[in-house]
């Protein structure tokens, strides 16, 4: 099985949310058939690539940065992370209470101790706080886990 780790940016607009869903889905075909997803299920790039995930077979293993973690993300994603973290095949919740970006690089740093390959769906650019795409995906580089770059052509972010 290849387990795959997920870091990406959020607030996607939703044509390039359609995009990006398409460009995962792509990268995802290459691994199958045998693949497990590991995601904090986030808005945007993590509930995008789940959501993929599933809807071709593999599992998917939640990494839960804090207590209230679910509570810090927007409400009109509420639903779409309950019903992803139901239908994971394993949920991991971190120790923190509050959702902060030491709870949430901690995370990534969970999934990267997993991960075959890092799909980092970012444009590129400096994360804009700690533990942003671009920290993780540095990180994986240090410890030598593949990193695949997911931006399409057209992605644009706010």
């Amino acid at each position: 099985m290849v387990r795959i780790a997920v870091s990406g940016h959020r607030g996607l607009r939703e044509e390039t949310a359609v995009l990006i869903d398409r460009a995962i889905r792509e990268a995802l075909v290459e691994y199958l058939p045998d693949i497990s997803g590991l995601s904090c299920l986030a808005d945007g790039a993590d509930q995008i690539f789940a959501r993929g995930v599933l809807d071709l077979g593999g599992a998917l293993e939640a990494v839960i940065p804090a207590k209230e973690y679910r509570d810090g993300l927007p409400s009109q994603c509420h639903a779409a992370y309950d019903e992803l973290l139901g239908r994971a095949a394993r949920a991991l919740r971190l120790d923190f209470v509050e959702s902060t970006s030491d709870s949430h690089m901690t995370a990534s740093e969970r999934m990267l101790d997993d991960a075959d390959v890092l799909f980092a769906v970012w444009d590129g650019q400096p994360a804009r706080g700690y533990g942003g795409t671009a920290d993780v995906v540095a990180e994986a580089r240090r410890r030598e886990v593949p990193v695949q770059v997911i931006w399409p052509e057209g992605a644009r972010r706010d």
